[in-house]
């Protein structure tokens, strides 16, 4: 694989439709607002842009429920706004990278239609798990497993039968034994690729084929997948029969120029079993979600990132970066708290919160470290903009099907997807020309707006656009780390920069050269204070 591939180093910048920009005062994001706030991204300085799913959905699960793999939803526009969004970007110099969801459908789509009207027995059916029950009646599941969202993954429908759902009752586990389950996807692939998109980023990566008879599965589900009870891998995730999959996709990226990419979002571990995913004929990368949730401390770090490069080194693959997504809680409000404290099930306005100024210096300091790795590193919108959760969201509001499926008791995700806020003086925020989002965004957002940032010293748009700058400038994404010793401290060479974050609890002195950039003021005498990176001409 030649080094200089664009995605082994690029900085990959993910849009949530919903939340980025809205053209038509809808108060729902949609593709001519993307189109509108490129020129965002290109000062910025990112490589690409990332967009969650825009296709037609019921949209019970934020669009991650695809009724038609090859068409846009009218909520976010057309083909026509689609292809207008990608020849602006590639005029920028911006590649475009698109969410492929594989695992399961919508259950508005029309396989899933055709096999509920066929019944049982049917050729329609088997592109599903449909299964009898258990029981006398067959009125139990067919076996044990457990949505990730909360509750049974069993539904069962009018004539009897139950089928499959991973996620939401909405979403329909596909049956990827099946060869006409794979063709459909190989089509879609090469409907997008043909439009000119440069990549992939394929959701649940690690899913898509289930244990041969769906053996019991009892115990609870867990963010990173790893062999459960006897070292056994659970029946539904991580099953060796992926791979064959990606290695057909891989052929058929490859047969376009270009250098087309996909990234894999597999929650599995050890390393080992995530280099798998990524061998020179599969993926060319996956989420590195070991590294997002590292506590912060200077040995946690230490062992993700070391363990991350040796992890991935044996198939000659490189590592991603990444600290926020739309699935996680924004790590400028994740980092506020002390260690031990898990936002796993988001945060609400009856749960402990954050310290915002303890969280955004963390995650600034954070974002430094991340950016400084040798690899690939993911952004997440408005986290430039030191966006933190909207911890104070009403119950009232909430969308996530997380929060129903646990019956209230999980806050869910809405905390991250806010909409984004642009001007500091506009109805929503210059989120779009009408006053209403499709989730409030906190009264006091305006601070963080774009334009009350950008050109102001010191301020976190200023911070991600310089550490971009200077992360090409000395290529630290193609660079190779050599460490230094440090209690409290991270402290590596890459290239010509020395990169220093501080842990520890009082002031470090840093050594002789010229402070490039650091993420929080450096004290009174130059030594770096707690919770601040910096970056130093080595």
């Amino acid at each position: 694989m030649s080094s200089l591939v664009w995605w082994r180093d690029a900085v990959i910048y993910q849009v949530y439709p919903r939340s980025f920009a809205d053209a038509d005062g809808d108060g729902m994001g949609d593709l001519r607002g993307i189109t509108s706030r490129l020129d965002h991204l290109a000062e910025l300085g990112v490589d690409a842009l990332w967009m969650s799913p825009f296709y037609p959905s019921p949209q019970h699960d934020a669009g991650y429920d695809v009724a038609d793999y090859r068409d846009v939803d009218p909520r976010f526009g057309t083909l026509e706004d689609f292809d207008a969004l990608v020849a602006a970007a590639k005029a920028r110099g911006l590649r475009v990278v698109v969410d492929l969801v594989p695992n399961h459908t919508s259950s508005d789509h029309a396989w899933f239609k055709a096999a509920l009207e066929a019944g049982p027995g049917s050729q329609a059916r088997e592109r599903y798990h449909f299964r009898k029950g258990l029981g006398p009646d067959g009125e139990l599941p067919p076996n044990g497993w457990q949505s990730v969202f909360g509750g049974p993954a069993w539904t069962r429908v009018p004539d009897g039968e139950w089928y499959l759902h991973l996620f939401d009752t909405s979403q329909p586990d596909l049956n990827w034994d099946l060869a006409e389950v794979r063709q459909m996807f190989v089509d879609v692939l090469r409907f997008w690729l043909d439009r000119g998109v440069d990549g992939f980023r394929v959701d649940v990566a690690h899913g898509l084929i289930k244990e041969s008879g769906l053996p019991d599965w009892t115990e609870a589900q867990v963010p990173i997948t790893s062999p459960g009870a006897e070292h056994r891998t659970p029946p539904m995730w991580d099953q060796d029969g992926v791979h064959d999959i990606y290695r057909e996709w891989r052929r058929v990226l490859d047969s376009y120029d270009g250098d087309r990419m996909m990234v894999g979002e597999a929650w599995v571990s050890p390393a080992e079993r995530m280099a798998r995913y990524i061998r020179p004929d599969e993926m060319h990368q996956a989420f590195n979600f070991s590294y997002l949730m590292a506590p912060w401390t200077a040995a946690e770090q230490r062992t993700a990132i070391t363990d991350s490069i040796a992890g991935v080194a044996p198939v000659g693959a490189v590592c991603t970066w990444v600290l926020s997504n739309h699935d996680v809680v924004r790590h400028a409000s994740r980092l506020g708290f002390e260690l031990g404290h898990s936002t796993q099930g988001g945060i609400g306005v009856g749960d402990p919160q954050p310290d915002e100024a303890l969280g955004l210096r963390r995650a600034r300091a954070a974002t430094m470290l991340m950016l400084s790795l040798p690899g690939s590193a993911y952004l997440y919108q408005g986290e430039e903009l030191g966006l933190p959760e909207h911890t104070t969201l009403p119950d009232g509001e909430r969308q996530d099907p997380t929060w129903f499926r646990s019956k209230h008791e999980v806050r869910g995700r809405d905390g991250c997807r806010v909409p984004v806020p642009w001007q500091q003086d506009a109805p929503s925020f210059g989120f779009g020309p009408g006053a209403a989002s499709w989730l409030p965004q906190p009264a006091d957002w305006g601070r963080f707006a774009a334009d009350a940032e950008r050109g102001v010293p010191g301020s976190t748009l200023s911070l991600y656009t310089e550490a971009l700058r200077l992360r090409r400038s000395y290529e630290l994404g193609r660079g190779v780390l050599e460490w230094n010793d440090g209690d409290d401290l991270v402290d590596f060479r890459n290239g010509g920069i020395r990169v220093i974050t501080n842990f520890g609890q009082v002031p470090a002195p840093l050594p002789p050269g010229e402070v490039l950039l650091a993420s929080g003021d450096l004290a009174a005498d130059g030594s770096l204070p707690p919770d601040t990176t910096a970056w130093i001409r080595a």
